[in-house]
């Protein structure tokens, strides 16, 4: 199980923030060629990032580099730079079936030069179009080294041409959809970052909402906002310790044979206990027991 709560976006054009990236505490970063890299600056960019890499201490943290859309003549020169540095994974933005399989074949041809094990680069899947939404589950099928679904609600909402909210309301459908191709091919599902930066209550409340939607974590554009993210995506004192109780009532009732038991007047059954299973493994990861 790998944990990602938060993942954190890192220009790759920047060092000083390409150096202290690590220590923020995020699950994840997200080393960025795109959005973040004027045109001008691509090439310095790759050769700061696979610097950064070689120099700087990583361990502990998810190292994610999002390369440019495959439908820009960067996109190839990114692919072949950054996957020979071995990154956890390469981030593919405006994610699409046919983007996807042409990163796989890619990211297959490096991996037999380099002499890496076949599929040692996952890949993560930015989807920011409504072609994308559409598709995704298509997407995530296409290749085997995807592990996460990452949902760019800005770039999706300029392309829905609606003007995005702070209650993020048009993004509805998106959300749900993802969610659910994620859980149906056991990806994991990361939400879009909230905006802004200055406000950690509406931080919170989209942060929320996106966990009772069935995000599995959040992106974040701003070191600021990490804390926030973690305290939403972390077991509560309450919530271990219910946890806890389910499984010792569950090791009761297998003793005497029973497959369905109630705890406080409730009915317990599988799906209540995988849930306390999953607080009890995620509370482990990040040392809360």
């Amino acid at each position: 199980m790998k944990l990602r709560r938060s993942m954190l976006f890192m220009p790759g054009n920047n060092p000083g923030m390409l150096q202290t990236a690590p220590i923020f505490g995020a699950d994840s970063v997200i080393l960025d060629l795109e959005d973040a890299v004027a045109i001008t600056e691509k090439d310095s960019a790759r050769i700061l990032i696979r610097e950064a890499l070689k120099s700087n201490d990583y361990e502990g943290v998810e190292v994610v580099i999002r390369i440019n859309p495959m439908s820009t003549p960067f996109a190839h020169d990114d692919i072949d730079a950054m996957a020979r540095l071995k990154p956890d994974a390469i981030l593919l933005p405006k994610a699409t079936p046919e983007d996807m399989k042409e990163l796989d074949e890619m990211l297959d041809r490096i991996e037999k030069e380099e002499g890496m094990e076949p599929g040692t680069i996952k890949v993560h899947a930015l989807v920011e179009t409504a072609y994308g939404v559409e598709t995704v589950y298509e997407t995530i099928k296409v290749s085997s080294r995807c592990e996460a679904v990452l949902l760019g609600g800005e770039d999706l909402a300029a392309d829905l041409a609606v003007k995005r909210s702070k209650d993020s309301e048009e993004l509805f459908y998106a959300r749900t959809k993802i969610v659910n191709a994620c859980k149906a091919l056991k990806v994991a599902s990361v939400d879009t970052p909230f905006t802004d930066t200055n406000d950690y209550e509406g931080l919170r409340a989209d942060t929320e909402k996106a966990k009772k939607l069935g995000f599995s974590g959040k992106l974040s554009i701003n070191p600021r906002q990490i804390d926030t993210i973690h305290e939403v995506y972390s077991p509560t004192e309450a919530e271990i310790h219910h946890a806890r109780r389910v499984m010792y009532a569950k090791e009761e009732a297998e003793k005497e044979g029973l497959g369905v038991f109630s705890l406080d007047g409730k009915m317990v059954d599988l799906p209540i206990i995988n849930r306390a299973q999953h607080t009890l493994d995620v509370a482990k990861l990040i040392g809360l027991i």
